[in-house]
C-alpha cells in the first residue's frame, strides 16, 4: 500500500524565530544554517522515501516562512486511514504567532487535494502533538510560555525561556473529532522535546509498539504509557532521544515494515526493532535538528494511504504538478 506525504521546500531553511533550544547557542544567539548541507539531506531524504514506495508532495517555500520545512505541524488528517476521502477532514493547527501565516498556506494546498478543512481554536500544533498509537490517539501538550530570555544565576547570567507548543484545552476539541476513539493526554517537561513525536513513536503493524523517552514525560503520564501498553513499551535511552529517535517514521515496501529513522541511533535500538518485525532505515537529516530543532518526522506531514486520497483529474493534476519527482527532475 502506496502512502501520499508532504515535505516542505528547504529554500529558505533557516533560523528566524529561534523558538525551540536547537536553534541557539549556549549564550542565546541564533545558530546559522548551512544551507547547502541541509537542502543535499533534505533531497536524500525524499529520495529515500521514493524508494519505498512513498508519493511526496511538496509544498512551495516562501521566503518569510523558514518553518515550512517542518509541515507534521501543519495539522492532521483524521481519521488517516480506513474511510474514503468523503469521510475525512484536515484539521489546521493553530501554530505559535512567528508560524501562524502558515496555515494560509497549507490550506489552499490541502483544498486542492480534495480535502475538506477546519481549523483548530486552541494553542495546538498537529499531528506532532496528536497521533495514532495501538487503539488510542496519543496527545501531547505542555506549558504555553511566552518566549523570552530571564536572568539567572551563572554563566552566562540568562537563560531562555521556550515553553511548548499545544496547551491542554485543545484536548476538548481533539475529542469532538476523535468521537469513540480513547485519546490519552500526556504532559511533556523537557523544552529540548517541545513536540510529542521527539518523545514518542508508534509502530508496527497495529502501530501496537511504542517508543517513549520517559523522561521527557510527567511522572503521572509515563503510569498512562506503562498501563496503556505494557511490554509493548520500549523505552528510550538519553543518547537515542538526544537524536530524536522517536521521531522516525513508518512506512510500508513489498509487505515489510521498514521505520526511517535519525541515523547515528544505537545498534540495541535497531536490534530491539528488527525483533519486532521492523527494519530500521537510517537517514541523516542533523542540520535540520541541530539548527531547527526537528528530524524525519518533523519533515513528513501525513496523508495516509494514497488510494483514498480524493482521485478526480483536477487533484491527479495538482498532485503531479507537486509531486517531488516533477519539481526536482535533475536531481540525481
Amino acid at each position: 500500500m502506496s502512502r501520499t506525504i508532504l515535505m516542505g521546500d528547504p529554500r529558505y531553511f533557516s533560523v528566524r524565530g529561534g523558538a525551540n533550544p536547537h536553534t541557539r547557542n549556549v549564550v542565546g544567539i541564533k545558530k546559522t544554517v548551512d544551507a547547502p548541507r541541509a537542502r543535499q539531506q533534505w533531497h536524500s531524504m525524499a529520495k529515500t522515501l521514493l524508494a519505498y514506495s512513498t508519493e511526496v508532495l511538496v509544498v512551495e517555500p516562501h521566503e518569510h516562512l523558514s518553518g515550512l520545512v517542518y509541515p507534521a505541524n501543519a495539522g492532521f488528517l483524521y481519521p488517516l486511514e480506513g474511510p474514503p476521502a468523503d469521510r475525512k477532514t484536515f484539521h489546521l493547527a493553530n501554530l505559535l504567532p512567528t508560524r501562524a501565516p502558515e496555515r494560509e498556506v497549507y490550506r489552499p494546498f490541502l483544498r486542492s487535494l480534495g480535502l475538506a478543512t477546519s481549523d483548530i481554536q486552541a494553542r495546538f500544533e498537529g499531528e506532532a502533538d496528536f497521533f495514532p498509537a495501538g487503539d488510542y490517539m496519543l496527545f501531547t501538550h505542555g506549558r504555553i510560555e511566552r518566549q523570552r530570555f530571564v536572568p539567572r544565576l551563572g554563566l552566562p547570567p540568562w537563560k531562555r525561556i521556550y515553553g511548548f507548543r499545544s496547551d491542554a484545552t485543545a484536548l476538548d476539541e481533539l475529542t469532538r473529532i476523535a468521537g469513540s476513539r480513547t485519546i490519552l493526554p500526556l504532559e511533556l517537561t523537557l523544552e529540548a522535546h517541545y513536540h510529542g513525536d521527539t518523545v514518542l513513536c508508534s509502530f508496527g503493524r497495529r502501530r501496537e509498539f511504542l517508543l517513549a523517552y520517559m523522561e521527557g514525560l510527567a511522572p503521572r503520564s509515563r503510569e498512562v504509557l506503562r498501563a496503556a501498553f505494557g511490554v509493548n513499551l520500549l523505552p528510550l535511552p538519553a543518547a537515542d532521544a538526544a537524536l530524536y529517535a522517536a521521531n522516525s517514521f513508518q512506512i510500508e515496501h513489498d509487505g515489510r515494515l521498514f521505520l526511517l529513522m535519525p541515523h547515528g541511533v544505537s545498534a540495541d535500538l535497531c536490534r530491539q526493532l528488527q525483533e519486532r518485525a521492523v527494519e530500521p532505515v537510517l537517514i541523516d537529516v542533523s542540520e535540520f535538528l541541530a539548527k531547527g530543532g526537528g528530524s524525519i518526522k518533523c519533515m513528513i506531514l501525513d496523508l495516509g494511504p494514497s488510494e483514498e486520497l480524493p482521485s478526480s483529474p483536477s487533484v491527479a493534476a495538482f498532485r503531479a504538478a507537486r509531486s517531488y519527482q516533477n519539481l526536482f527532475p535533475a536531481q540525481p
